[in-house]
């Protein structure tokens, strides 16, 4: 059994031309059992009283039409069913007319009452107790559905990295439905199904990336290194995207962006972390003071002796050589001393 349902879009009839013709259509029942009233009076008794049965069932029957005027928003759509069978989808904002024994569909707002219901059961003790006054917790779904860009938070979660380390990520999607009739019929509530998913979504990709590849690692210098979680967020963040749109596809939603808001190590490895980066970032600094003392050693002995300024022996250069790196090494400042006799 097929379980998608083709969308079907339609047009009705101007809802302001049916309210009107609706209105003038009790007006004028109700003259006709005046009419009929004093047609009984003045002893036409039985056209009264067809005209008055007429008129008064016309009168209990009309207000039924009042039931097909719809109202769509900007960006909004109403998805109706006729006795259990989809009707169709109005997806242009207006007044209209549609048959009154339809009903809209949308389970975002059926859940949204739901909760409040819920809510209001919750806090009505309580609130009677202390003699506030509570009322129904603000719905913000509508019966039709949105076709607004929507932001999900998707608040934080602990995943484990390829390298099994504990990180703590979060991301928020910006979404919209694109495919109403989707939305109403092939899940049970479009909202709840997208934030599950994104949790799984986000989930399945954060472990198969590392957090971050310590500076002495030796894929560090490679330039295909693999991409990381910290250093490589927006090309993740972008397959995370891609994925969430292949599952929710079929739910008729569109997956706008997908942005990493918080990422960092778990609080429990957090500490032996930090350590970690501290070394790597001594060993780096050393790294580069070494080349750069080596070089100046080089270049200040290779000029003595271009120069002539002074003329050592192997010995006295490794003497010279390793006071040049102490100095220049050291991270206090050295003391010189001032030989005055011979350096023989």
């Amino acid at each position: 059994m097929n379980r998608d349902v083709e969308q079907k879009i339609i047009k009705p009839r101007n809802g302001m031309a049916m309210l009107i013709l609706t209105t003038l259509l009790i007006l004028i029942f109700i003259a006709g059992i005046i009419f009929g009233a004093f047609m009984i009076d003045g002893g036409n008794e039985a056209l009264g009283a067809v005209l008055l049965v007429v008129c008064i069932l016309g009168v209990c029957v009309s207000p039924i039409l009042y039931g097909g005027l719809k109202v769509v928003g900007p960006n909004e759509a109403l998805v109706l069913t006729l006795f259990g069978k989809y009707y169709g989808t109005i997806m242009e904002s207006g007044f209209y007319f549609v048959n009154p024994f339809t009903s809209y569909n949308n389970p975002a707002y059926t859940s949204a009452l739901a909760k409040a219901a819920g809510k209001a059961a919750e806090l009505g003790g309580e609130g009677l107790k202390k003699g506030s006054s509570t009322g129904t917790p603000k719905i913000n779904a509508k019966k039709t559905v949105s076709l607004k860009d929507i932001t999900l938070n998707n608040g934080i979660q602990k995943v484990n990295d390829i390298m099994g380390n504990p990180v703590v990520i979060g991301a928020v999607v910006i979404w919209r439905v694109v495919n109403p009739t989707k939305a109403v019929f092939n899940v049970e509530d479009y909202s709840e199904f997208l934030s599950i998913q994104t949790d799984s979504t986000i989930r399945n990709t954060a472990r198969l990336y590392p957090y971050d590849f310590a500076e002495t690692d030796a894929r560090a210098d490679d330039e295909n290194t693999e991409k990381t979680l910290r250093g490589s967020s927006q090309e993740i963040a972008e397959t995370m995207k891609n994925a969430l749109a292949e599952k929710v596809e079929f739910a008729g939603l569109e997956i706008v962006e997908v942005r990493i808001t918080h990422l960092a190590y778990a609080e429990e490895i957090a500490a032996a972390m930090l350590k970690r980066q501290q070394a790597s970032a001594v060993i780096a600094a050393r790294t580069k003071i070494v080349e750069g003392a080596v070089s100046m050693v080089k270049m200040a002995i290779d000029k003595l002796s271009e120069e002539e300024v002074v003329f050592l022996d192997e010995e006295r250069k490794a003497a010279m050589v390793s006071n040049l790196m102490v100095v220049l090494c050291s991270e206090k400042d050295t003391q010189p001393v001032v030989n005055s006799g011979s350096i023989y």
